[in-house]
């Protein structure tokens, strides 16, 4: 109850205001600075809303823009003064006739309860453009003065704390695939490796052929090895750089990729991120895209690297799962961008933008 009062004085204010913008606007434009200032710390005191300081020639237009919405607000609240006026009237029509006198007819009834029907439903469509105007108002604020410094200290706290979330949950769920790698490759080669060796001792006969299969197990193993090694941090990363390092995805690759890789001055962190992207993407669409060929483009422009990467693949990824799910919370903690356009029947993108402040 307390909010709505306070809404309502805000927005009269506003209309008594918006009257007073007009005037400034069209003849004393110097005054703008100040006449916004009342503008904002009405906002804030009735409406809670909170904008920045403005220079003269944004005051002078967010001036121009919110004397409509403060006159429109007054024409909303004139309809809801107007509806309250005749609520009483009627209300003391009914006390002093209707009830004093008995409502011994039907129509009387009905008339009554058509009129407090019609009326609930005009005080909901009231309600309804009280709220329209305080978050019309809002808007005209923010687009034309700005969020405050404050306003903007709370988004990126917001910002912090969903990627800090961001990350946990994706170092959880890296750790995880790292353990189902090696529990699924590593240790069930471990295993085979280890029974071959143990039917080499029980069967000498056989051993030179046993001993075959089993140094081609210990190779299999030491590839998976290096395999959860390259997803855990590549170390071609640091001692040959980003370009070595992609090549190797390349190399890996079941499909196709064709990578262009402009030179970057870019800190490590940077290009670790790119890194894992390019290696999630080409990863993932090798194992479901059906593409024949993938493209890698890196580039560096305006103090931000961006990456590229399209495949020829039937389409349909899904940016929420794990994989890239994870990459998008690793860029963000970098303060980047991350997107992916997968529609039925390809292409995909998935394009980063990483700063490199």
């Amino acid at each position: 109850m307390h909010r709505g009062l306070r809404v309502v004085v805000g927005l009269l204010l506003g209309f008594l205001t918006a009257l007073a913008d007009l005037l400034v606007v069209v003849f004393a434009r110097k005054a703008a600075v100040a006449v916004a200032r009342l503008e904002r710390r009405r906002l804030r005191s009735f409406l809670g809303v909170d904008s920045a300081e403005p220079t003269r020639a944004q005051a002078v237009r967010y001036l121009a823009v919110r004397a409509p919405v403060g006159l429109f607000g007054g024409f909303v609240l004139a309809w809801l003064f107007y509806g309250l006026a005749m609520a009483g009237v009627i209300a003391v029509r009914l006390f002093n006739g209707g009830i004093a006198d008995g409502l011994d007819r039907a129509d009387d009834w009905v008339e009554f309860a058509w009129t407090g029907a019609v009326g609930v439903v005009l005080l909901y469509i009231e309600i309804q453009g009280i709220i329209g105007v305080v978050a019309l108002e809002g808007k005209v604020a923010r687009r034309w003065l700005g969020p405050s410094e404050a306003e903007l200290l709370r988004l990126r706290i917001d910002e912090l704390a969903s990627s800090r979330a961001g990350i946990v949950a994706a170092v959880d769920a890296e750790r995880r695939r790292i353990e189902r790698d090696l529990h699924d490759g590593v240790q069930q080669r471990l295993v085979a490796l280890g029974m071959l060796l143990g039917r080499a001792r029980r069967n000498p006969e056989h051993v030179d052929t046993l001993l075959a299969q089993a140094h081609e197990e210990s190779r299999h193993v030491l590839e998976d090895l290096r395999e959860v090694a390259w997803r855990v941090y590549p170390a071609a990363l640091d001692s040959l750089g980003l370009v070595e390092a992609l090549e190797a995805v390349a190399d890996r690759s079941a499909i196709p990729v064709r990578i262009t890789c402009a030179p970057l001055d870019a800190p490590p962190q940077v290009e670790t991120a790119v890194y894992f992207v390019v290696c999630e993407a080409v990863t993932n669409a090798a194992k479901h895209s059906g593409a024949t060929m993938i493209g890698v483009d890196i580039t560096e422009d305006a103090g931000a690297v961006r990456v590229r990467v399209v495949d020829d693949g039937v389409g349909g990824a899904d940016p929420k799962g794990g994989g890239l799910a994870g990459l998008s919370r690793r860029v963000l903690a970098l303060d980047g961008a991350f997107d992916v356009t997968s529609p039925a029947g390809g292409p995909t993108v998935i394009t980063a933008e990483v700063p490199c402040g």
